[in-house]
């Protein structure tokens, strides 16, 4: 089929939820896709963050290839060696807690309001979500998501949602009594435009949850898998959450997504309370585990802090040619570049010259190159988006 025929088809058949690009990718490896017409594309967000060691990666196919052989799927009434070898991977590079498996994102969002409500009493049913956030798309999910346009069509929604502003210390304290049963944030809001919490809001955030018997969840879900530089966010603060979700990365680029919590917390999930029926199938785990195995045997936390401090440095030197850049911001290879005006014409004149990145909150361009990504890809990059910039109106 044509690219024509194929976006017909989608016309014709497709829900139209999504604004789509028109270009119709055909294959991926690395940091490059490749569309039905023959382009080439050097991906800056690939996947939307999924494909957090590049597309197709040779460990994770050739695990996925390996265990096809063998067991597609086994439900959870059922032991299998994938699962409880990925849990415990997990666990180990974070703060030894239990997991559950689940699809998304968002479904790990919702097992971990689900957790804190029926691990704190009844009179708790409270959560506090920071402005700009991002969660998911699911109802639980959507309503956490403290951003009304995205959830102003589907009034009412889930009771008990209180949202504050990102970082303001004081403002949490106003949020917070007797009823809250958690805070729920991510250390680097993602959708919401890469915004880093502050030292000060994560220590409060811990210190009011622990003087109130609440909770403190954090959303790894972008986060998470070593994209800033560690394994997870809020390894780069002083806190230990009680509870983390992830998703994306984890998986290389099969869907997957897990909530840890510590083992006391865990506890109170118990048979009947939560379920997946395809939480943690072994052709998902399988790629969890290589994707570990890979971040590890190619030392890529330790290159996403070098290429995240890079590409930085390389944005940052175009503030001062183009001004419509205010600055740049992030940490590890999670950064966003915010702009002085809207930056969606950027983001399709860069496709036209072979560069993918996205724009978010109108006026943040994301850059989030895969944690393999090399310094002579992040140059061609920027060089792409210099030459784009210079056209700027």
């Amino acid at each position: 089929m044509t690219t024509d025929e194929i976006i017909k088809s989608f016309d014709n058949y497709v829900i139209a939820n999504y604004g789509r690009l028109p270009r119709v990718i055909d294959r991926g490896q690395g940091s490059y896709i490749h569309d039905t017409d023959g382009n080439e594309i050097l991906d800056m967000f690939p996947g939307w963050a999924v494909s957090g060691i590049g597309h197709c990666h040779p460990k994770v196919v050739k695990a996925i290839q390996a265990q096809a052989q063998k067991l597609l799927h086994m439900d959870n009434t059922f032991y299998t060696e994938l699962q409880g070898n990925l849990a415990k991977l997990l666990s180990e590079r974070a703060f030894s807690g239990k997991c559950f498996f689940c699809n998304s994102g968002a479904e790990a969002i919702e097992a971990a309001l689900k957790l804190a409500r029926i691990h704190t009493p009844k009179s708790k049913y409270k959560f506090i979500t920071a402005t700009g956030s991002f969660h998911g798309r699911t109802f639980g999910a959507m309503t956490a998501t403290a951003q009304p346009k995205k959830f102003e069509n589907f009034q009412p929604v889930v009771p008990g949602f209180v949202y504050v502003p990102f970082n303001d210390v004081a403002e949490l304290e106003k949020a917070f009594d007797d009823e809250v049963a958690a805070v729920m944030i991510e250390p680097i809001q993602g959708e919401g435009g890469i915004n880093v919490a502050t030292p000060e809001y994560m220590s409060a955030i811990r210190k009011l949850c622990d003087q109130s018997n609440a909770l403190m969840i954090l959303d790894e879900v972008q986060t998470g898998m070593g994209r800033t530089g560690k394994w997870f966010g809020y390894q780069h603060y002083d806190v230990v959450p009680d509870i983390i979700t992830m998703a994306k990365a984890l998986g290389g680029g099969v869907a997957i997504g897990a909530m840890m919590a510590k083992p006391e917390i865990a506890a109170s999930l118990v048979p009947g309370t939560h379920a997946s029926t395809f939480g943690g199938n072994c052709i998902a785990c399988a790629a969890g585990i290589a994707v570990i195995e890979a971040i590890e045997e190619e030392n890529l936390l330790e290159n996403a802090q070098k290429m995240g401090k890079h590409a930085a440095e390389k944005l940052t030197q175009l503030k001062d040619k183009h001004s419509i850049i205010d600055h740049v911001r992030g940490k590890g290879l999670m950064i966003g570049i915010q702009l002085t005006a809207p930056g969606g014409q950027i983001v399709n004149d860069c496709l036209k010259n072979g560069l993918r990145i996205n724009c978010t909150q109108e006026k943040v361009l994301r850059f989030m190159p895969a944690m393999n990504v090399t310094a002579k890809q992040i140059d061609k990059a920027v060089e792409i988006l210099d030459n784009v910039l210079k056209n700027i109106g």
